[in-house]
């Protein structure tokens, strides 16, 4: 299975805007491992996003796991991803303007995988509706990602 994350508002919030809207150079906040925008804008994780993407490549039903992103700012979501050291745990990056079914269409590409076997988390009605006429799952993310949505929607999550 294919589990597709959205960034903005469903991995991480920065300071109430877009991680396009944020003023490079990043920095990490030496008390708290908080990250910080030029301007001091706190850029943080949800906090269950850790747990979610250490858990999913440890389940043991196997997850390919993918960020789906349109950003205007693709090299600043880049950053902060290995600044909160998430990187690491996907293995597919479509992270670039325009329609999410790009994004989609590329990863099913990529992996081979049918649409009816990815998941998708946005916090954005209209991704929702756009990939979900894929045939993706694709599920409505409201205040962040936490591991009760995920073990509601990924098969395998306990």
């Amino acid at each position: 299975m294919l589990v597709v994350f959205d960034l903005d508002f469903t991995l991480w919030d920065c300071g109430g805007t877009w991680c396009d809207h944020t003023d490079p150079p990043y920095s990490r906040h030496a008390r708290d491992g908080s990250i910080r925008d030029a301007h001091g804008r706190n850029i943080r994780l949800y906090r269950d996003v850790l747990e979610i993407l250490k858990g999913l490549q440890t389940q043991p039903t196997s997850h390919i796991l993918a960020v789906a992103s349109r950003t205007s700012a693709p090299d600043w979501a880049k950053e902060l991803m290995e600044l909160f050291d998430i990187e690491k745990y996907f293995q597919h990056f479509e992270i670039y303007p325009g329609s999410k079914i790009r994004h989609f269409k590329s990863l099913q590409e990529k992996t081979g995988i049918p649409y009816s076997e990815m998941v998708f988390f946005d916090d954005e009605y209209r991704n929702i509706q756009e990939v979900g006429d894929l045939g993706v799952k694709a599920v409505l993310v409201e205040d962040g990602i936490n591991a009760k949505i995920i073990q509601k929607n990924v098969p395998g999550w306990s």
